[in-house]
């Protein structure tokens, strides 16, 4: 009977499973207890605190993507899609030129490997990298996730790169051209320009050091890049520079294990002693704000568009600035690069001296949902936030959607399951769900009998999972890597079911995650409301928009609501000031970094003697020598693929599980009230 279920399970592909997709294809057909996907996703019900300060230099800022291009569809927090993004970045352009100062779009990197908007096509962005396209970023510059495979390296070397021209830095990463038999840069190795107000600006785009790239590309260390003669020409530039302006898929702050920031910024600074440096940073997922030293900060906004960061400062010494230094009708920044604490005020703070001393900086973390884009953009428009290109934007996201039937549905998860916000085994945490679903669909049909152990890394899973539809979009959410699952048959049960303790009691592991150990923010659940129907009120008149929210009256700062919702709560070096919207924090608690699930052992409690001892290949290389130092005698040569890796991988076990064990209600999944209430 299993094996009838799992068959059929396996049938199920995403391309023929029309009936079962999350939404109504006919609109008169809407069930009220289903929400639409994009784009009718949820909006915000708690405002911003307080306008954005303006400065004479300003900067948005994007980084770690990853796909999430429609935005969180259950997740009011962070419901705006990337239309929503596009019309709020041409307002805030806008909005800079009447105040007469500068505005600069800038990305950090990390594109792909979170959603299916950008992995469920081959190669992983092809599809979603002209949507993103759609934004005129003034500098970006690349991540890791654009080097693990060779067609995504490619595909960015030979598409993306060209489009963004000389605004895609890649000073230290090259790929084999093979016309040439040269490694080349897959972008600029520089950027120096002027911005629309006469600043002159020295960019540079650098990824850390990474080693877990593809071997058609070459990421150059820190330590050598500061070396290269070119380089070292670009930082004692002929031409003046005003502000040197570092880009990076870095941690924000140089002294984080990983970063290769404060490598770059002595390099700088030692032949530029009064320029003030800007870096901006990614990869470590979340939000901060770090002081190097009076005339150098470093932002880090975020992921998977939860996060957009916003930048001013004002005080460069420029004799071509034309632009205005202090912009009226706007707040200014204030805040000297000089670290405050929790309880010290900005008034408090001495001011700096000599050449930094008439800096001043501010930096803000906006929630990625449309109340807080409208509110900032509100001193920009007239009747409506939305504008044509944006929505045309979101309709191509709904069409690629449908495109690649990423509503289809597998089954309507019962609860909410969270990564870190529950302690480990609790009802409330994933990786329970996670061991449940490995025992019951990780079986090879030739070796079902024979007991198992089965261990995977828990940085396989990328997200929380949410109550409600479980979508082909959802497995790649949660669990967007291919990695395939190997094993050594017959280990004896002694020695096999010590391997997960003692990956997790070895600190130095690389292959525990994918990216750094951070502690992310990785749910902010929905509140309990009624379901509103957004089908209805389409505007227009077209078929499909949803009814948008209605945008704040110019000049009126206000929060629609007061009831606070849990969200991310940051301290930084600015102190505790940074978010944007205020929020309850949510409860984080430590998991372990591997996972185990059992099956087929004896009924009765006893243990088996032998066992199948199956993991990911992704770490397969560590599960070895863990057995050598239990006494084994295995080699690599004794590891074989349990299945078949081009039809199931870490992608596969979870919608396989939704299509066994959660067929309640489909398809009018009913979508649950989240964590707020608990």
């Amino acid at each position: 009977m299993f094996f009838a279920i799992l068959a059929t399970a396996l049938a199920a592909t995403p391309a023929l499973a029309c009936e079962g997709c999350y939404g109504p294809r006919d609109e008169a057909a809407h069930v009220r207890n289903v929400r639409r996907m994009q784009p009718g996703a949820l909006n915000a019900t708690t405002g911003p605190r307080a306008p954005l300060e303006w400065g004479q230099l300003n900067i948005i800022h994007t980084t770690d993507t990853h796909g999430w291009l429609e935005g969180h569809l259950k997740e009011q927090n962070y419901g705006a899609d990337w239309g929503d993004f596009s019309s709020f970045v041409t307002h805030m352009q806008h909005m800079a030129g009447n105040l007469a100062v500068d505005l600069l779009v800038v990305d950090t990197g990390d594109l792909h490997d979170g959603n299916g908007d950008s992995d469920a096509e081959y190669p992983d962005g092809s599809l979603s990298n002209p949507i993103f396209e759609n934004v005129a970023y003034d500098a970006l510059t690349i991540g890791n996730h654009e080097l693990y495979l060779a067609s995504v390296a490619e595909l960015t070397y030979a598409q993306f790169s060209h489009y963004y021209g000389e605004r895609y830095l890649t000073s230290n990463v090259q790929i084999f051209n093979n016309a040439t038999g040269q490694f080349e840069y897959i972008g600029r190795q520089y950027r120096y320009f002027t911005t629309a107000h006469g600043l002159r600006i020295m960019a540079f785009g650098v990824l850390y050091d990474f080693t877990g790239n593809t071997n058609v590309t070459q990421v150059i260390k820190a330590k050598n890049l500061v070396q290269e003669p070119w380089f070292l020409s670009a930082i004692s530039y002929p031409q003046p520079i005003d502000l040197f302006l570092v880009l990076g898929h870095n941690p924000a702050r140089p002294t984080a294990g990983g970063s290769t920031f404060g490598t770059i910024f002595n390099a700088i600074r030692a032949k530029n002693p009064s320029t003030p440096i800007q870096f901006f940073g990614g990869h470590t997922h979340i939000r901060d704000f770090a002081v190097l030293d009076e005339g150098s900060t470093s932002l880090e906004s975020g992921r998977y568009c939860e996060t957009l960061g916003w930048f001013s400062m004002s005080g460069i010494n420029s004799s071509t600035y034309t632009g205005v230094a202090q912009p009226r009708g706007v707040p200014n920044p204030t805040q000297p690069a000089i670290k405050v604490s929790k309880t010290t005020a900005s008034a408090g703070v001495p001011s700096p001296t000599g050449a930094f001393a008439k800096l001043v900086y501010s930096r803000r973390y906006i929630d990625w949902n449309r109340l807080s884009f409208a509110y900032h953009a509100v001193g920009s428009q007239s009747n409506t936030f939305d504008l044509h290109s944006g929505l045309r934007v979101s309709s191509d996201i709904t069409t690629l959607r449908k495109q690649l039937n990423l509503t289809t549905l597998y089954g309507c998860a019962p609860q909410s399951y969270c990564q870190t916000c529950a302690p480990f085994g609790s009802a409330a945490n994933i990786f329970p769900l996670v061991e449940t679903a490995l025992g019951l669909t990780v079986v090879n049909a030739s070796r079902a009998s024979v007991p198992r152990l089965i261990i995977v890394n828990t940085g396989s899973v990328r997200f929380d999972l949410i109550e409600g539809p479980f979508t082909y979009d959802d497995s790649f959410i949660v669990s967007p890597f291919t990695d395939g699952f190997q094993y050594i048959p017959n280990v004896p049960y002694h020695q096999a079911s010590q391997v997960v303790a003692a990956l997790n009691g070895n600190g130095g592991d690389a292959k525990r995650r994918r990216e750094l150990q951070t502690r992310d923010f990785a749910f902010s659940p929905l509140s309990g409301q009624d379901c509103i129907d957004d089908v209805y009120g389409a505007m227009d008149g077209k078929p499909g928009l949803a009814r948008r929210s209605a945008p704040l009256t110019r000049g009126k700062h206000r929060r629609q609501t007061t009831n606070l919702t849990p969200g991310y709560t940051t301290s930084d070096d600015f102190g505790t000031t940074g978010d944007d919207t205020v929020h309850t924090a949510i409860p984080y608690f430590s998991q372990p970094d591997y996972i185990q699930a059992n099956a087929s052992f004896p009924p009765g409690g006893d243990l088996p003697a032998t066992v199948d001892l199956v993991f990911l290949d992704f770490f397969a290389d560590s599960v070895v020598p863990i057995l050598k130092n239990l006494g084994a005698s295995y080699t690599l040569a004794d590891v074989a693929y349990y299945l078949d890796p081009a039809s199931f991988t870490t992608q596969t076990y979870l919608p396989l599980y939704a299509q066994m064990a959660w067929q309640a209600n489909v398809p009018n999944c009913p979508i649950g009230n989240g964590f707020s209430t608990r």
